[in-house]
């Protein structure tokens, strides 16, 4: 996950001595909010002057149309408007190449994004008030993040307000590709810890598990009246994640059949497939972690596996099916 450092969040140093400091610890992107100031691009021919980092504008005007001569002169990377702001819609000029998204706040519905999916590459959640720096991340955002992904899944997400190192790395599990930091940046002593602090997996916990993973009407699920060897592969080829859960009636975790699983079923059967039987490929003894553990007790429990995980049922203290986390955004890595 890149990190966009949130320039106007600090309000003691200078300008220079900032960007010289950020550019010391690789920062990925400079944000800057404009609130209808045209002021901000006085700012950002200085940096051009003392940085090749890229620029990452954040326009908050009903006309946002002012500002592409200046978008143009400095060769803005990142454009970003906000929605609640354009009263008129928007019409993007040929000649502008700049990368453009769309930022929301927590109340708006994704499906805005619509109008814009053909001039947008990005969606830019904002989690708390935007252009003000501090502020709690909004949980209803975790929501949002996933349903942006499943109907979307080509458009990147960036995510703004509240990020701090447990968020972090929530935020990279859930497949973000960008965070906006401003606050906890440069509330620290050294700018460089909390740098480390956003890309580590130690974390201090305060979200649980409930709060970010996978809903039960998001993921697989098969109860064992209804298991079959084809409504197994029909449970795993619709939702995509390699595996589906199986429950009994009340909806207590039974076992899980993943890909693999099915695959040394079809090994050891090879010769005669009418030997198939779904009730051997269940684990009945899977990984699985509980709805209000905290992301430290995550951590935790998946080092001390003796095997990698893609994925884990979560369940409540009845061990009934409630969600799942996956984990192939952290493996795949960030790019």
């Amino acid at each position: 996950m890149k990190i966009s450092a949130s320039l106007y969040s600090n309000k003691e140093k200078e300008l220079t001595d900032l960007v010289k400091e950020l550019d010391a610890y690789h920062v990925n992107f400079f944000h800057i909010d404009c609130l209808d100031t045209p002021e901000v691009f006085d700012d950002i021919a200085q940096i051009r002057l003392l940085s090749k980092t890229p620029i990452d504008l954040h326009l908050i005007t009903p006309s946002p149309e002012k500002y592409f001569d200046l978008i143009e002169k400095y060769k803005i990377e990142n454009v970003t408007f906000q929605y609640e702001n354009l009263k008129n819609g928007l019409i993007i000029p040929d000649h502008l190449k700049s990368n453009f998204g769309l930022a929301i706040t927590s109340e708006t519905d994704i499906n805005v994004f619509d109008r814009y999916s053909d001039i947008c590459s990005f969606i830019l959640f904002m989690t708390t008030t935007p252009g003000q720096s501090g502020g709690e991340f909004n949980k209803q955002n975790f929501k949002k993040i996933r349903e942006f992904r499943s109907v979307y899944p080509d458009k990147k997400i960036h995510v703004d307000g509240g990020i701090n190192a447990e968020l972090s790395f929530i935020m990279r599990n859930m497949g973000v590709d960008a965070a906006v930091i401003g606050s906890y940046l440069f509330k620290t002593d050294f700018i460089g810890s909390a740098m480390l602090n956003l890309k580590s997996d130690i974390v201090k916990s305060h979200y649980r598990v409930c709060d970010f993973m996978l809903e039960y009407d998001e993921i697989p699920v098969i109860t064992e009246e209804k298991l079959t060897f084809e409504n197994v592969l029909i449970s795993i080829d619709e939702f995509k994640m390699g595996f589906t859960n199986i429950t009994d009636k009340k909806g207590t975790l039974l076992g899980i059949v993943t890909n693999a699983d099915i695959r040394k079923g079809l090994i050891k059967n090879l010769g005669n497939l009418d030997r198939l039987d779904v009730h051997e490929m269940i684990n009945k003894t899977p990984a699985y972690i509980c709805e209000d553990d905290t992301v430290s007790d995550v951590l935790t429990y998946i080092k001390n596996l003796q095997f990698p995980v893609l994925f884990l049922p979560v369940v409540d203290r009845q061990k009934k099916i409630t969600g799942a986390i996956k984990f192939n955004n952290l493996i795949k890595g960030e790019s």
